[in-house]
């Protein structure tokens, strides 16, 4: 079968094309501008869910496609996601055009509960792509998983990762059980339904056999990392409502924490439901976490994971502020230690224009450094900026070398944390 995966760069979607192409089906990759899927799996097109709100927009990708499978999903607004034209106005017209090129076959992703209870604009959007669909006289399979976990490492199951790296794993307050389910039977789901006309028109709940509290689930993932129990420690509201905060000033940033307000509304209610109506279209029987685990040998690339997930935030906040203030004291108090600096060094007329270039150059690379879009930009330029000031401060005063505080020998391990930045950049 030729079939079309939105948002085929995903956690489910990258495993939903790898799946149907190993069984052998031709799989036409979706995906927005400029992001080419990893893996070279099948053949790729360029289409924004969040931008093709028209049918007209979907047709010409719908020509000879047999079944399409939408995992296309964001947690929350920001930056690069506008959750209404996810979840909603783009599947919308998708659906439309399925039904106008002759497309029966739709698999569309959802999320638990969101039938039962909408406690955030993810949860409404979610039900509001569902309800289109209901809408069709198409052959349709809503898919509504509860927390996804696997091999890959992203979202929740890098979260659960990161916290068991812990030395004292915090315990977020306010937080529902989990029948957290395993990526691979979420895919094994896709596959036994891509190529039926019948069963249909099903809703089915995808969720594990376990009701698990947070905290047991970051338990079990430091067992199987090979460290000792630790001690659970309950976030006081007023610092988690801070961390949620921070997580939303990361997300309009372009960056896609796991830990956001949304997240904070959704996870009161939990994720659970019943898996029976699953298990009996499809006689798939959900692992457990712990039986999931036991199947993984875990290795040190895991535990280097785990151990670099909450640092990698602290590297991404600490470089723009470092960037940024320098260039603002470079205007400011340090402005004229800096402007003796270059006369020393025989700037001459050329001193002051060259502190304030400098200042603005650091400031620049500290904001680019800070958006997502520009990150990996902003941290070569800032490798590039190190190189040159070590090499001018050489030049122009070489005995900056010997210096008690070393001003130029610390621009080294600068170098090194950025190198460190560029190679934990990717999110996925």
């Amino acid at each position: 079968m030729k079939i079309l995966v939105i948002g085929a760069t995903g956690l489910v979607g990258s495993a939903v094309c790898a799946g149907l192409a190993t069984g052998g089906h031709n799989v036409i990759s979706a995906v927005r501008p400029g992001k080419q899927p990893d893996g070279g799996l099948g053949t790729w097109v360029e289409v924004d869910i969040a931008k093709a709100v028209e049918p007209s927009d979907w047709l010409p990708h719908l020509e000879g496609i047999d079944a399409v499978v939408n995992c296309a999903g964001a947690l929350q607004d920001g930056m690069r996601h506008n959750m209404t034209a996810v979840h909603a106005q783009g599947p919308r017209a998708l659906f439309s055009a399925c039904e106008q090129s002759g497309v029966r076959r739709i698999i569309h992703f959802s999320a638990i509960g969101v039938d039962r209870q909408q406690p955030s604009a993810f949860s409404r959007t979610k039900l509001s792509g569902d309800m289109a669909l209901m809408e069709t006289n198409l052959d349709w399979v809503i898919l509504r998983p509860a927390v996804i976990l696997g091999d890959a490492a992203f979202g929740s199951s890098a979260l659960f990762r990161g916290l068991a790296a812990l030395p004292v794993p915090p315990a977020m307050p306010s937080t529902g059980k989990l029948q957290v389910v395993q990526l691979e039977d979420v895919t094994e789901t896709v596959l036994r339904f891509v190529d039926k006309a019948d069963p249909s028109k099903l809703s089915l709940e995808i969720v594990g056999p376990q009701p698990l509290d947070f905290d047991e689930i970051v338990a079990r993932y430091r067992r199987w990392l090979g460290w000792p129990p630790a001690k659970r420690y309950l976030l006081p509201r007023p610092l988690a409502s801070l961390l949620y905060r921070l997580g939303d000033i990361a997300g309009l940033l372009g960056w896609r924490p796991p830990v956001r307000s949304t997240a904070a509304r959704e996870i009161v209610r939990g994720a659970v439901g019943d898996p029976t109506d699953w298990t009996a279209a499809t006689g798939i029987r959900p692992l457990s976490l712990d039986d999931a685990l036991a199947r993984r040998p875990v290795s040190v690339q895991e535990r280097w994971f785990a151990k670099l997930y909450f640092l990698k935030p602290v590297i991404f906040l600490l470089l723009p502020l470092f960037w940024i203030a320098t260039g603002i004291i470079s205007l400011t108090s340090g402005f004229e230690e800096g402007l003796e600096l270059m006369l020393a060094g025989g700037a001459g007329w050329l001193a002051a224009p060259s502190v304030v270039a400098g200042a603005l150059a650091d400031i620049v690379v500290g904001c680019a450094i800070a958006l997502r879009r520009t990150a990996r930009w902003g941290l070569y330029a800032a490798v590039l900026l190190s190189l040159f000031y070590a090499a001018a401060g050489t030049a122009i005063l070489p005995e900056l070398w010997n210096e008690p505080l070393g001003p130029l020998t610390k621009i080294w391990p600068i170098i090194v944390l950025h190198l460190v930045a560029l190679a934990i950049l990717e999110e996925r």
